[in-house]
């Protein structure tokens, strides 16, 4: 159960990484009928610790000993995290946690700091794309993956820069409290409660759509009409281009084809009605454009390694499905 959280602080703290661990964890939520944590952010260099935004410093009470009731140990971003030697306290600290069954979270480069506790080893993990290379070089008996926003290998998640900490967070609480918690908490923070995928052990990064120049609007039609079957003939027609023309455009600007692109939509779409509706799976192949809850199963699966009715019940309870 989780109801203590810990948050480790080294010199050069990013104060929005931290924000977002204190905004998740840290606020009192009890009017709304949410759990209260017992949160401590905890200094691992000494009392007072610099951020990376000038003037700007943090100070705390709590020390290392902190961490040893934390059900849940959360390390920011730090701008020194990944060219530096950690107090071997710290990793103690966290590799015992990790033994008794605790959790332990890294936001971007906090990965780092798990990495040097050997938490990494054997385990895929994510980190920002700037620093993939080296996180995959410096500790080569981990499985960087670079194009997600964050990896759950329980008991240690990791998450990509900035925001990607949010979605990471929030499947904790969804893992340990249900969706209705986790809406409620990312309803006040005004967030997606999840992005592309929350079921699978890694959520891929949704579609830049403003870099769409070309196909931009052809996107948003796409989006609007999943439930019709469409050809990249009647697509180009409708960015005034020859299939071929519009094929590539949508390549390079999406990175992939417009099957695979609407294939991933129609997926995202059937996650949301599962999560949200009581549908069924033919009422909810027939809005996605699969057709059928074969296909709807088939395509899911594919997708996201698990069947839709598994998929619902994750979310929902047994109940639901």
């Amino acid at each position: 159960m989780l109801t203590n959280v810990a948050v480790p602080l080294l010199d050069g703290v990013h104060p929005f990484e931290l924000g977002v661990l204190c905004e998740v964890f840290g606020l009192d939520r009890s009017d709304e009928g949410l759990p209260v944590y017992d949160f401590a952010v905890v200094s691992a260099e000494g009392p007072s610790l610099g951020t990376h935004v000038v003037g700007l410093t943090v100070s705390t009470p709590y020390g290392l000993d902190r961490l040893e009731d934390a059900d849940l140990i959360a390390i920011p971003a730090s701008d020194a995290n990944v060219d530096r030697e950690y107090p071997p306290e710290l990793l103690d600290a966290l590799r015992r946690a990790v033994g008794r069954g605790a959790r332990v979270l890294s936001v971007c480069s906090g990965v780092f700091v798990l990495g040097a506790a050997g938490l990494l080893d054997g385990r895929r993990c994510a980190v920002h794309w700037r620093h993939a290379d080296l996180l995959a070089r410096r500790f080569p008996r981990t499985r960087v993956q670079p194009d997600v926003l964050y990896v759950d290998e329980d008991p240690v998640i990791t998450s990509a820069g900035t925001a990607a900490g949010i979605d990471a967070c929030l499947h904790i609480v969804r893992k340990e409290q249900g969706p209705e918690v986790a809406n409620k908490i990312a309803r006040r923070m005004v967030v997606p409660p999840h992005r592309d995928g929350g079921q699978t052990q890694y959520i891929e990064r949704p579609l830049p759509k403003d870099t769409c120049d070309t196909v931009g609007e052809v996107l948003a039609w796409m989006e609007q009409h999943l439930d019709r079957e469409v050809t990249v003939e009647q697509l180009a027609a409708r960015a005034h281009m020859a299939p071929r023309t519009f094929a590539r455009r949508f390549q390079q600007e999406t990175g992939t084809t417009p099957y695979r692109w609407i294939l991933r939509q129609r997926v995202l779409l059937a996650q949301e009605l599962l999560e949200g509706s009581d549908e069924t799976m033919d009422a909810i192949a027939d809005r996605t454009g699969f057709g059928s809850a074969a296909a709807l199963r088939h395509q899911f699966v594919r997708a996201l390694g698990t069947t839709p009715n598994a998929y619902r019940r994750a979310f929902r309870g047994p109940q639901a499905a």
